[in-house]
């Protein structure tokens, strides 16, 4: 076996715990693996690392844009081996890299998981996904194991990643809402930068009547 990102080949460890069955099979080397930097307890809403309770932003969106967003949920730092890692999986189309992190993302969303949400992926515009050929926030579904409900359409197709912090923040709406929602929701996205993407989502959701809007991401 090779591993996902690298390619290196992976020599499966033998000990006495496995030695009578067949051992997992791996997908990252421990190189690659190491490098995945798991986020250690911060921010109690948007797990932002280093925060003791809620951090600066998150109590500024409270206070501009109070109760649209529960908490958000994320995996790894968004380090420079996450951003290597996304530019080759999302931007250069190499779909199955995001087996590589399956264990560890579904471990995580477990903790988070309640049956009576139903998930939502933020959408592409169709420039996007033309380019891309899939949405990734639907794989992030799919890689969970889950039904992704399509809730929304992306009004433009303006790239968020070329914007700077203050441009994202106070940018327009991009999204609608293509069917009113009365379960909670768990939006569903790669990365969470700002938060402004999904309260964007989570604010339509909100005036709709949604009970309450949560957000999984996998890096941070």
């Amino acid at each position: 076996m090779r591993c996902l990102i690298c390619h290196e080949e992976i020599i499966p460890k033998i000990t006495w715990a496995n030695f009578w069955s067949v051992p997992e099979k791996e997908v990252l080397c421990a190189v690659c693996k190491s490098q995945f930097q798991p986020l250690k307890p911060g921010c109690t809403l948007c797990f932002r690392e280093g925060e003791n309770g809620v951090c600066e932003d998150c109590q500024w969106w409270e206070k501009t844009h109070p109760g649209l967003l529960a908490k958000n949920t994320s995996v790894f730092q968004y380090n420079e081996f996450a951003k290597d890692f996304v530019a080759r999986w999302k931007y250069r189309g190499d779909y199955i890299l995001l087996e590589a992190l399956q264990w560890h993302v579904v471990e995580h969303f477990s903790r988070m998981r309640n049956l009576d949400c139903i998930m939502a992926p933020i959408p592409l515009s169709e420039e996007r996904f033309s380019e891309r050929g899939f949405n990734q926030s639907e794989a992030i579904i799919y890689l969970l194991n889950q039904r992704s409900h399509s809730l929304f359409e992306r009004r433009n197709s303006e790239k968020q990643s070329k914007k700077g912090r203050y441009a994202r923040i106070s940018s327009n709406n991009p999204f609608k809402l293509t069917q009113s929602v009365r379960q909670p929701v768990i939006l569903v996205d790669d990365i969470y930068t700002t938060g402004t993407t999904v309260r964007h989502a989570a604010s339509l959701l909100k005036q709709k009547g949604c009970p309450a809007v949560t957000s999984f991401t996998i890096f941070r």
